[in-house]
């Protein structure tokens, strides 16, 4: 399974795991599959979504790790200095948090339904909120 389907209220994506480049947060991400949960609208890293995970422990070590992802590239950070979190970026992002910069594992890139990136980030920036869905395709 190396493809993910992504559903954001009425907006549908395709990704790709990144297996060859984070073999451990893809097979971590893959034991939450299917997985239900909240993106917001980031604070302090740009034009990017996530899902704040607090203090959950993956046990994961930094891997293709970078602060500056391009649209669709989703970070996993693992935790540290600031919170276990999935970053979703929709434009120009430098990631970080309240303590400064930070880099997160690139472990999934979003291939089909890039158009939608946008409309999504503005819908979390004005409206709030949206249920996030990733499940195996």
């Amino acid at each position: 399974m190396s493809k993910i389907r992504i559903t954001v209220g009425d907006l549908e994506l395709s990704a790709r795991l990144e297996e060859d480049l984070a073999p451990a947060t893809c097979a971590y991400f893959r034991t939450l599959l299917p997985w239900d949960n909240r993106i917001i609208h980031v604070r302090w890293s740009g034009e990017s979504m996530w899902i704040p995970l607090g203090d959950l422990h993956t046990g994961l070590d930094f891997e293709n790790a970078t602060s500056h992802p391009a649209p669709g590239q989703l970070l996993l950070y693992p935790g540290g200095p600031s919170e276990t979190e999935v970053l979703f970026p929709y434009g120009g992002t430098c990631f970080a948090s309240i303590v400064g910069q930070l880099a997160g594992n690139h472990f999934l890139t979003v291939e089909e339904g890039l158009e939608h990136l946008r409309p999504l980030g503005r819908r979390c920036l004005w409206e709030g909120a949206q249920p996030i869905r990733f499940e195996a395709a």
